[in-house]
């Protein structure tokens, strides 16, 4: 009877000294009080009062005018030891950074035999795996000999404007 009350003591105590404290850590409390504070902010400022939505305006005018087939631009590049454009010629839209993945760069994968999910990398249609940036810009260059668009890559800083600068 004695080992066996020693044996359940025992296990008891090392039940107990096994469980963690229940204190929160530094992050948590950091994230507590700063969600706090964010709260308290709202509070006391609210929503700006957006009346004419002028940037959302100009956002939409700028998604439609990038939309726009046949759009000839003038493409330049600027070289870091200048800062001045240098023409390179026309081309059409305004260039598509390298990174620019054409589906949705990841995709989410459930798992039936543990019952979770997990987000994967999903490449391109061309089998590829995009970076989720790079410098570098895809250019259509429109050949002056044939007036045919051609793809060109640029990795200098480029400039694109719809009309020819000065």
């Amino acid at each position: 009877m004695k080992k066996l009350f020693l044996f359940g003591v025992l296990s008891i105590t090392l039940l107990l000294s096994s469980c963690e404290p229940s204190q929160p850590s530094s992050d948590q409390k950091a994230a507590r009080q700063q969600e706090q504070m964010a709260r308290e902010l709202a509070a006391q400022t609210g929503m700006p009062s957006v009346k004419n939505a002028t940037m959302k305006k100009q956002l939409k005018m700028i998604i439609e005018e990038c939309d726009k087939q046949n759009l000839i631009c003038y493409a330049y590049i600027v070289p870091e030891m200048t800062g001045r454009p240098v023409f390179l010629g026309k081309c059409m839209g305004y260039g598509i950074p390298y990174a620019t993945q054409y589906t949705n760069p990841e995709k989410i994968a459930s798992s039936l035999s543990q019952g979770g999910y997990a987000i994967l990398p999903q490449a391109d249609p061309d089998g590829l795996f995009k970076p989720a940036s790079a410098d570098g810009t895809w250019l259509l260059m429109i050949d002056p000999a044939t007036n045919e668009p051609h793809p060109v890559f640029c990795e200098p800083k480029v400039l694109v404007s719809p009309f020819k600068l000065q």
